[in-house]
């Protein structure tokens, strides 16, 4: 039998909720009932059906206040932030400045920290307090070589995670997810094109890459009364992890 969640009445914000799977996550959230605003620092060009899009710099306090108030004055409450917003351009550690790593950092730690912050001021004062779920990566998990700053983050946001899930329990809930590589509209300019992408995609257990629904259904799923016992998890997201190379390297002789 298949299960429904109903999310009627939920408020849920979703940073970088436009594109790639933060745009499926959105959509997901709004065929659940909820109701969605998606933010990003600039206006979105095809706005998730059945959302509204507000202006927000994550990195910035003052943008994530005003935000957040904007959306309380709209809604008057808020049940559910997905922190999706983050990523990471190629650059080796020797390589990129500090003022480089440091905006990566603000990006992908510091930026969903507040918006928690922020976001745990206004559930610690409802009845029903509130759930957060914070999108991170398998490179929180492995090596992350030519994005170490960006594995550094999401290390670090798993970490937050739990931590915060003892600090504000127990009105709010905190879960990240650590999502491995997934098909999005820069999959085959990221990876250098089909032939490249089918390469990877044999490397993990499961054949494929992740569809940013199936992302999606998770975030949904931790934000739902499904997990109300389930604070300060990470969970995997990848297909299986990436198998050791020692057993690709005894296959090939």
């Amino acid at each position: 039998m298949a299960v429904q969640l109903d999310l009627t009445g939920r408020v849920v914000l979703v940073t970088g909720g436009t594109k790639g799977i933060g745009r499926a996550i959105s959509a997901a959230f709004v065929e659940a009932g909820a109701q969605v605003v998606t933010c990003a620092r600039s206006e979105a060009d095809e706005p998730v059906a059945g959302t509204t899009h507000l202006r927000c710099d994550v990195r910035d306090e003052e943008s994530v206040r005003a935000m957040m108030a904007d959306l309380l004055a709209r809604h008057g409450r808020i049940d559910v932030a997905v922190n999706n917003a983050g990523g990471a351009p190629y650059a080796l550690a020797a390589d990129a400045s500090p003022r480089f790593h440091g905006k990566i950092m603000d990006l992908n730690f510091s930026g969903p920290l507040l918006v928690a912050q922020v976001a745990n001021a206004a559930m610690q004062q409802q009845d029903t307090g509130g759930s957060i779920v914070n999108i991170s990566s398998v490179s929180a998990l492995r090596p992350s070589p030519g994005t170490a700053a960006y594995g550094a983050a999401k290390a670090g946001l798993d970490s937050i995670t739990r931590s915060l899930a003892v600090e504000w329990a127990p009105k709010v809930r905190l879960n990240s997810i650590n999502v491995g590589l997934c098909r999005t509209e820069l999959t085959g300019g990221h990876y250098g094109g089909d032939e490249s992408v089918a390469a990877i995609e044999r490397t993990i257990p499961l054949g494929r890459m992740a569809r940013p629904e199936e992302v999606a259904n998770v975030a949904l799923f931790l934000a739902s009364d499904l997990a109300s016992y389930v604070s300060g998890a990470s969970v995997e997201c990848h297909g299986g992890g990436e198998p050791p190379a020692f057993l690709f390297a005894t296959r090939a002789l």
